[in-house]
């Protein structure tokens, strides 16, 4: 925890870049896809995807990329990997994990600017933390259209959102007075946007749609797997190989989408 700042006294900040930056001096980014089985499922379910479309002597642009877990793996597989992000507290983790040799550039910057790189220099570009903290639509729209300036035409592109509508649930389960006393809309059931922005399925939709993305595919990234995480994080690897199998096999189904704290969007400029 940083010693500085509270999350309230974040909140009060109103520089919206010093907040996020901030924001990972409190929320330990560097453990959240890595730190038990059950935590691990985004992240196996985000490379799955992302290995449908990448090939060798491709290059990987991750915008916001936290702590390093997807540019190091795909770097340490040997593809050219640029990496950008905001906050000091990840820059710093991201660099205690890197080893030499890697063709790996780690820069600090913002997703509304990627002016340090070319026009379509790029066959995957993951904008997967950026959207967790863009409160402005204009902003939304401005890092969507970044992204699409620095892919190939024939490039993919993955956007990740936190779901507004599995929040409550989650929240549930650490806060049994959550629906009385949590921080949201209690007609609307709007999530309070900090220390992250929340979208239903809906939204998400809407928001690429704008941006004329060409939606390959929407995905629960861990569906469930927090709610379960006692029993997952319990499972020896032969019921945990089953339960990802599981996963896999429902984790695209249109009456699954809506109940996982993390949506996966895969798409294109493609028309």
């Amino acid at each position: 925890m940083s010693e500085k700042y509270t999350f309230e006294q974040i909140q009060a900040i109103k520089n919206e870049t010093q907040q996020v930056a901030l924001t990972y001096e409190v929320f330990d980014e560097d453990s959240r896809l890595n730190r038990s089985q059950a935590a691990r499922v985004e992240f196996l379910t985000t490379i799955r995807y992302i290995d449908r479309y990448l090939r060798p002597g491709m290059r990987v642009l991750d915008i916001g990329a936290g702590a390093g877990e997807y540019s190091l793996h795909y770097a340490r597989q040997g593809y050219e990997v640029c990496a950008l992000e905001l906050s000091p507290a990840n820059i710093a983790a991201f660099e205690k994990k890197r080893t030499p040799y890697l063709k790996l550039d780690l820069r600090q910057g913002n997703a509304l600017d990627l002016s340090a790189y070319a026009d379509a220099s790029f066959d995957i570009v993951l904008l997967m933390g950026p959207l967790y903290h863009l409160h402005s639509a204009d902003d939304r729209q401005q890092a969507i259209a970044e992204a699409k300036r620095v892919c190939k035409p024939m490039g993919t592109i993955f956007f990740a959102f936190i779901n507004n509508d599995m929040i409550p649930l989650t929240e549930l389960m650490y806060l049994p007075d959550f629906f009385t006393t949590g921080d949201y809309n209690h007609e609307t059931f709007k999530m309070d946007d900090f220390p992250f922005v929340f979208f239903t399925l809906d939204q998400c939709r809407q928001m690429l749609r704008q941006a004329s993305i060409n939606i390959l595919h929407t995905v629960a990234s861990d569906g469930v797997s927090e709610l379960l995480a006692r029993q997952i994080n319990a499972m020896n690897e032969e019921n945990y190989q089953q339960y990802l199998r599981y996963h896999f096999y429902c984790c695209e189904k249109p009456e699954m989408l809506g109940r996982s704290n993390h949506l996966l969007f895969v798409g294109s400029s493609r028309i």
